[in-house]
């Protein structure tokens, strides 16, 4: 029985633990301009956004600039060689803007650059 407790109580640590590091991160203000790219692809379709390296910052998700419903879900993320890469799933037909912010870490919420990818769903 304490045995299934423990698994039990570690298995929801496990579920919440990357919940509660994202709402640690201080929110990034505004948004400096920056360049859009447009992606059109079908549903269930793996899109992939690149994100030039910088040694000293980092990009973070800002927010989904303009669209409604999940059209787009993040399903992975990794750093290829020079560039961070966010892979997306397209979950169903519609339009949204992604922004990702060039920051000094997770605890600042000043934008120093900012990168926005139009998806479009079919």
């Amino acid at each position: 029985m304490r045995i299934r407790l423990a698994a039990a109580a570690l298995a929801v640590a496990a579920v919440l633990a990357p919940v509660s590091a994202l709402a640690d991160s201080t929110p990034i203000g505004p948004l400096p301009k920056g360049p859009t790219t447009t992606i059109t692809a079908k549903r269930g379709e793996l899109v992939a956004l690149a994100l030039p390296k910088d040694p000293k910052l980092v990009w973070r998700f800002a927010r989904p600039a303009k669209g409604a419903g999940p059209v787009a879900k993040q399903v992975a993320e990794t750093d290829a060689g020079p560039s961070v890469v966010i892979v997306y799933r397209i979950a169903q037909r519609g339009t949204v803007t992604i922004a990702y912010a060039l920051t000094k870490g997770d605890t600042s919420s000043k934008a120093v650059k900012a990168r926005y990818f139009k998806i479009r769903g079919l």
